[in-house]
């Protein structure tokens, strides 16, 4: 079971050591215990041995929250994109700086991590891997259970006040040591330090105060509040694939996939993608935004008239809103009939070509106001976090500050919906849990 610094055991622990004097072996210590400090905190205790303690320490009073609620429950432990090349489209911010460390530990080596402790994955259709338990617990259970036989300690309720470098004075050309101060006054010692606290803000500070420069931290990965009587009461409706677009000041993005109607605007797959590639500028515009929706990306203006003019001909007796002629729920092609001026009982015979056109606009160019975020279920990615610049990604190990170490999304990286995130973090957490253990990699 996790150790918890209950307030007994802080007390026992603060009246026997003003600080815990950390020696021989090497002290590691990892802070935040999510995916990414777990796969850190492993991969250095696996190629240091016992040349090295590592311990975790984790703010909240539950490891691996993140892993628990990912995927609805089932964990989207990765994606099945096994080129590196192709790999790096999948981030809006990290892309470049991640295209060599996938070239040493990409999806295909997670697979293999795993299945090397007795958890296989598998694939879905649209090519996001979960375990074939379809359970978070399965994935939590692994690491905990890998932390466990490698010795390393795991404390939670251990919130991170400060990290200072520090040179002891008698031995000035050794490596450098580390003061980790907890919020509860405890100090300890450490020769090496992995900063996986994720999207903290608290850990963001400890990097700028060790001489880091953060990338604003915004959100990245959410739904769209849109308030329009065309979707309104249509929420559950799916459309399958659908073309969004955004335009926010110069930028100009599109993505396409489902998109999900639902009580409070859109979301889905090309929604949540649209979200991260336009985190930023979205976040400028205080969520103030145009969308234009298509929902019929198969055809143009020119193909979907020939259509719709067919279908004149051929059913002129039925009535436009009761007959569907193209791949779209019935329920909104009834909404956007109506918004095109249609009434509920017009026979197709009887369609001017003004209401034709109309309709033709709502179903390619369909425009729509943002007016705010949601929140992609119970998951929160941001973007933001350490100048990639200021990190060496073949050992995730600072420029600036050696002996410090990053790794998940503590660094300014972050990938769209489908396993990606996680991905970076396993990516990542190995890289710098080699380099920490001193294996060559």
């Amino acid at each position: 079971m996790t150790d918890r610094l209950s307030s007994r055991m802080t007390k026992s622990l603060c009246d026997c050591f003003q600080e815990i004097p950390l020696s021989e072996p090497t002290q590691i210590i990892v802070i935040g215990g999510g995916a990414a400090g777990f796969m850190g905190a492993i991969a250095c205790a696996e190629a240091a041995g016992p040349m090295a303690q590592v311990t975790i320490l984790e703010a909240g009073r539950e490891p691996l929250a993140k892993v628990r609620i990912s995927g609805g429950g089932r964990c989207n432990v990765t994606h099945a994109c096994f080129d590196p090349a192709i790999l790096v489209q999948h981030y809006p911010r990290g892309g470049k700086a991640l295209r060599g460390a996938f070239t040493r530990f990409q999806p295909q080596n997670t697979i293999d991590w795993f299945a090397d402790r007795q958890v296989k994955l598998k694939t879905e259709a649209d090519g996001r891997m979960f375990p074939t338990t379809d359970d978070s617990a399965t994935i939590v259970d692994c690491l905990m259970h890998s932390t466990e036989r490698h010795g390393i300690k795991r404390y939670t309720g251990a919130a991170v006040k400060l990290v200072e470098k520090i040179v002891d004075g008698l031995r000035p050309t050794e490596a450098h040591r580390f003061h980790v101060t907890l919020r509860s006054g405890q100090v300890m010692l450490a020769d090496k330090v992995l900063l996986a606290s994720g999207s903290s803000p608290q850990g963001h500070t400890i990097a700028r105060d060790l001489g880091h420069t953060i990338e604003a931290s915004v959100p990245s990965l959410f739904t769209f509040n849109v308030k329009d009587p065309r979707i309104e009461g249509l929420a559950g409706v799916a459309v399958n694939p659908a073309l969004v677009k955004l335009q926010t000041g110069d930028q100009k993005l599109e993505q396409t996939g489902p998109v999900l109607i639902t009580h409070w605007g859109l979301s889905g797959p090309a929604v949540l993608k649209l979200s991260a590639w336009g985190a930023r500028a979205l976040h400028e515009s205080h969520y103030r935004a145009k969308l234009t929706v298509n929902w019929l990306p198969k055809y143009n203006l020119d193909s979907l008239k020939k259509e719709l003019l067919m279908v004149k001909s051929q059913l002129p007796r039925r009535t436009i809103a009761a007959s569907c002629p193209v791949m779209i729920p019935r329920r909104l092609w009834e909404s956007l009939t109506f918004s095109a001026g249609i009434a509920p009982d017009l026979k197709w015979s009887d369609l001017p070509n003004k209401s034709l056109n109309k309709l033709m606009q709502e179903l390619l160019q369909g425009q729509y106001d943002i007016s705010g975020k949601g929140v992609f279920k119970e998951e929160f990615v941001t973007c933001g976090g350490v100048n990639l610049k200021q990190v060496d990604f073949k050992t995730m190990e600072s420029k600036i500050c050696p002996g410090l170490y990053f790794a998940g999304e503590v660094l300014d990286i972050d990938g769209v919906t489908g396993g990606f995130n996680f991905q970076s973090a396993w990516t990542t957490g190995w890289l710098a849990g080699q380099a920490m253990g001193e294996v060559r990699v």
